[in-house]
């Protein structure tokens, strides 16, 4: 059975300091560690949990050190639908309300002729909208729609509600496989939000 509380015998200090030794080893190369290399063994479950809203909380306590956050995220990894923190020598399981990451901030830049999309991450990550890193819709329970935007591996951030607000003002339709549709276009890609009758509607 996974040990809760911990993460194994080093703890949230031991954690800590594996993975600023994995961020400098990384910083050499310029990127994030490779935590998809990485295949140490389960050390069980962490008491930390990532909020809807984007708040990391550890033991119950709000993370209050945003750089602490920020380096977390950098070794932050889900299998199977599970979200792991992954150093070289441990791994433990962690909780994620929805999704890991936030979208709080949008720059719309002009490249070879096209609109782009950047958003900024609540962690500061810059993150262009395109074919590799798309962005999805979903219906939440109240019948709106929740933007999501893929970060990396299988990783996304959900969309604050003003700036899908921005998003909805610079929409369009076109007609996808037959269907009016709602959506947005980034990188030359076209984002569908909805089928374009229902976002008349909507507003």
């Amino acid at each position: 059975m996974a040990k809760q509380g911990q993460g194994g015998d080093q703890g949230l200090d031991g954690l800590t300091a594996a993975a600023r030794d994995a961020a400098k080893a990384s910083a050499a190369g310029k990127g994030l560690p490779p935590v998809h290399l990485w295949n140490p063994p389960f050390c069980g479950d962490l008491d930390m949990r990532i909020a809807s809203d984007g708040t990391w909380f550890y033991m119950g306590t709000p993370i209050g050190r945003p750089a602490l956050v920020r380096l977390f995220s950098t070794i932050l990894k889900r299998e199977d639908g599970k979200y792991f923190l992954v150093t070289p020598v441990e791994k433990v399981g962690i909780r994620v309300d929805d999704v890991p990451f936030l979208a709080v901030e949008m720059q719309i830049e002009t490249m070879a002729g096209q609109r782009l999309l950047r958003f900024r991450t609540n962690v500061d990550d810059w993150v262009d909208c395109d074919s590799a890193h798309r962005m999805r819709f979903e219906t939440s329970r109240d019948g709106g729609l929740t933007p999501y935007l893929h970060v990396r591996a299988d990783l996304w951030a959900k969309v604050t509600r003003a700036l899908y607000y921005d998003l909805v003002d610079m929409g369009e339709e076109r007609v996808i496989e037959g269907r009016p549709m709602f959506g947005v276009e980034s990188a030359g890609e076209f984002f569908a939000m909805a089928d374009a009758e229902q976002m008349r509607a909507a507003l």
